[in-house]
C-alpha cells in the first residue's frame, strides 16, 4: 500500500515556474489532468495599465494520457483603457520537450466571455514547458555573448546597472575607426515579455559579425542595446522594471533611483552625441500579439527632415524582408498621452532632447501573412539579418 502510494505521488502532475523567466500567478487543481492557470501580469508604479502578456512554466510528472490547462485572469488595460486582454485565439502558445526546441501548440481553444484560452495536450513525455512565445532569457544571452566577445569587431561597455543590478550592456560592432561612417543604434527588449526582439536582435548580430558582413562593419558603426530589462526577464515580467516603471514610457523624466534602466541609456546616446558623434538611425523593436507596423519619429507629424528616410526605411523593409505592415508608415506623437508626465517612448524622448531619427517597430506574434504561418525562433533570427541589411542600404547613400 505504501509503495503504491509513492508511486501515485511520484506520477502526479506538478506545475513549476522556479527558474528563469517562470511565470503563473495562481494554479487551481480542478482534477488530475485539469487545471486553470491565472496569468500573472503586472502594472505599473500607479497600479494602472495591467498587462498579462507573459507566462511560461514546466509540467513534471504528466503521463500520456490529455492534460487540460485553461489560461485565465487576462483581462488588462492599455494605455488606461481596459481591454479582454493579449492571450487570445490567435495567440496560442509554444511548447517544448526538451526546453530549447520550440512550437506552437494546434490543440486549443478561446471562450471570448470569461475570457479563457484552454490548452489540450496530449504529452509526449513526462516534463515539457509552455510559454506565450519562444523564451530567451540572460542566459541565451550571455551563451550568445561568450561565442562572439573575441571577435576583433566587438566591442562592450557596461552602461549601468539595472533596479537589481544587474549590468546594462553597450556593443559596438564595427571595423576600422572611420568617424564619417553612419551610425545605427538598435534597442532589443525593452518590454520582457517581448521574446522574438531578442530573437531578432540574436540574428542582427550574428549576421554583422559573420565574414560575409565585413561590408556592413565596414560602411556603418553599430550601437546596440541587446537587452534592455534584464531583470523583467529574469523574474518573467512583461514591461515595467521592478519599480513599476515602463521602459518604454518615462523618457520624458528622469529619475536614477526609479528608472536606472532608462537613465543609463538616454546616457548612453547623450554621450556618444556630446562626443562629437551622430545618430543616423536608431530603431527599437518590439511585439505585439496581433498588430505589425513600423512608427517614424514625431517629425513634424511626419512632414519634417526625416521623412525621405523614414519612407526609405518603410519601402525597402516592406519590399526586401519578410516584415508585414498592417497598414503605411506611422508617424509618433509628441508623446503617448499628453498632459501626462512619463509617457513618452524612446523615439519620442529622443527626438525631444536631441532630435534623434528614431523608428519604433512593431512585429506581431500571431500569423504572419507573408510567412503563412505562425512566426518561429529560425524566422524571427533570419529577419535579424534581413533587417541590418535594410537599415544599412537606407542610411548608406
Amino acid at each position: 500500500m505504501t509503495l503504491l502510494l509513492a508511486s501515485l505521488l511520484l506520477s502526479a502532475v506538478t506545475i513549476h515556474t522556479d527558474f528563469e523567466g517562470g511565470c503563473l500567478g495562481q494554479i487551481q487543481k480542478v482534477s488530475d489532468s485539469h487545471f486553470r492557470l491565472a496569468v500573472k501580469g503586472e502594472s505599473d508604479q500607479d497600479h494602472r495599465n495591467r498587462q498579462a502578456n507573459w507566462y511560461y512554466f514546466r509540467v513534471d510528472g504528466a503521463s500520456s494520457q490529455p492534460l487540460t490547462l485553461d489560461m485565465v485572469n487576462l483581462p488588462g488595460e492599455y494605455n488606461y483603457k481596459p481591454n479582454r486582454g493579449a492571450v487570445t485565439k490567435d495567440t496560442p502558445p509554444v511548447i517544448s520537450y526538451d526546453g530549447v526546441h520550440w512550437e506552437h501548440l494546434k490543440t486549443f481553444e478561446y471562450d471570448p466571455k470569461e475570457p479563457k484560452l484552454t490548452l489540450h495536450i496530449r504529452p509526449q513525455k513526462a516534463t515539457f514547458w509552455v510559454a506565450h512565445c519562444a523564451p530567451y532569457t540572460n542566459q541565451t544571452l550571455a551563451k550568445l555573448r561568450r561565442e562572439i566577445h573575441n571577435s576583433p569587431d566587438f566591442h562592450e561597455q557596461k552602461i549601468g546597472k539595472t533596479v537589481g543590478g544587474r549590468d546594462l550592456l553597450l556593443w559596438t560592432i564595427t571595423h576600422g575607426d572611420n568617424k564619417s561612417k553612419k551610425t545605427i543604434w538598435l534597442m532589443f527588449r525593452q518590454h520582457s515579455w517581448e521574446s522574438g526582439s531578442s530573437w531578432v536582435g540574436e540574428g542582427a548580430i550574428r549576421t554583422l559579425l559573420s565574414d560575409e558582413s565585413r561590408k556592413l562593419r565596414e560602411e556603418v558603426i553599430w550601437k546596440i542595446i541587446p537587452l534592455c530589462d534584464p531583470d523583467g526577464v529574469a523574474r518573467g515580467g512583461v514591461r515595467f522594471n521592478a519599480n513599476g516603471f515602463d521602459l518604454n514610457r518615462n523618457w520624458d523624466l528622469v529619475d536614477p533611483i526609479k528608472m536606472p534602466e532608462i537613465t543609463a541609456q538616454r546616457n548612453a546616446v547623450k554621450q556618444w552625441l556630446e562626443s562629437g558623434n551622430h545618430i543616423d538611425l536608431l530603431l527599437s523593436l518590439h511585439n505585439t500579439e496581433m498588430n505589425e507596423y513600423l512608427e517614424g519619429p514625431p517629425d513634424n507629424g511626419g512632414n519634417g527632415k526625416f521623412k525621405p528616410l523614414a519612407e526609405r526605411v518603410f519601402q525597402i523593409l516592406s519590399q526586401q524582408t519578410t516584415f508585414a505592415p498592417a497598414g503605411p508608415l506611422r508617424y509618433a506623437e509628441e508623446t503617448t498621452t499628453p498632459g501626462k508626465p512619463g509617457r513618452m517612448t524612446v523615439t519620442q524622448g529622443l527626438y525631444r532632447d536631441f532630435k534623434v531619427p528614431g523608428f519604433l517597430m512593431e512585429q506581431r506574434i500571431s500569423y504572419n501573412a507573408k510567412l503563412g504561418k505562425l512566426p518561429d525562433i529560425a524566422e524571427r533570427v533570419k529577419f535579424g539579418g534581413e533587417l541590418v541589411q535594410a537599415l544599412a542600404k537606407a542610411v548608406v547613400q
